[in-house]
């Protein structure tokens, strides 16, 4: 089966057939999903949807555009969501240089906030990084990210900005863009990245791939990405979803049994 590393399924994007969407994934070969947090109000969102639907999981945090609506006492809201069962990450964090706000000094803060607060809650982050490879890796290094562990979610850097992060064991999550015609810097990454290192995602309702590209994007097309990504490394696209999926449990400590003890049932 499948498993999406990063969608947005609290988007209003899907109000109107969200949950007819979300229960038709599994008959088409999507078996896990990760719901990843944008803000605070996503956040809240995401936690209802890790408790309706058995097969997602959650990550918990503010995404750098909305950096701005953070404040100590929220901080601490945010904080307690990482408590939850079905929380396996922080995310997405990171910065985001193509707007001007909030500036890059807010940024920085609680990039290195929460990055701070998944060390204390012992929980891997989904790193959001744009127009700001030398920042982002930066800061990683400084607080020796390598020791929380991690995604770069919608990798889009060199293969050489990848050397680093596969130095710091990061997995990356490649979705819609390397299907486009003109994403070669992906592809070269691409070929560069062990397959143990690499993750399906979507990033739904956003980059929806070929032949869907500039429509609304969901799980459904991530059999697009890892047709590419099998053409890609020259294996067959039953290993790309085999091996992803291994991959993503690993990084989420998401098991393929039933857990009693924790309440979760993982399709």
């Amino acid at each position: 089966m499948i498993f999406e590393s990063h969608a947005h399924y609290d988007d209003e994007a899907f109000d109107e057939d969200r949950d007819e969407l979300l229960v038709s994934l599994k008959e088409h070969g999507i078996g896990t999903v990760i719901n990843v947090g944008a803000s605070l109000d996503s956040c809240k969102t995401t936690a209802e949807l890790m408790e309706k639907y058995s097969f997602i999981y959650g990550a918990i945090g503010v995404h750098p555009s909305e950096t701005g609506e953070l404040n100590e006492e929220n901080f601490e809201w945010l904080r307690s969501r990482c408590d939850l069962s079905k929380t396996v990450a922080v995310g997405e964090i990171g910065l985001d240089y193509h707007w001007p706000e909030p500036e890059p000094a807010v940024q920085k803060v609680w990039f290195e906030r929460q990055l701070q607060m998944a060390r204390e809650v012992k929980l891997p982050v989904i790193i959001h990084s744009r127009e700001a490879a030398k920042d982002t890796l930066d800061i990683m290094q400084a607080l020796h990210a390598e020791e929380i562990g991690g995604v770069i979610h919608c990798y889009s850097y060199t293969k050489e900005t990848a050397r680093e992060y596969l130095n710091m064991d990061y997995y990356f999550g490649i979705g819609g863009v390397v299907t486009f015609q003109n994403a070669r810097k992906l592809k070269e990454a691409v070929e560069y990245i062990p397959m143990e290192k690499i993750l399906l995602e979507t990033d739904s309702p956003y980059l929806a791939p070929e032949p869907n590209r500039g429509r609304r994007n969901s799980s459904l097309n991530l059999p697009y990405v890892a047709e590419a990504v099998a053409q890609i490394k020259g294996i067959s696209y039953d290993e790309v979803v085999e091996i992803t999926e291994k991959n993503a449990r690993n990084l989420f400590r998401l098991q393929r049994q039933h857990s009693h003890d924790r309440n979760i049932a993982i399709l």
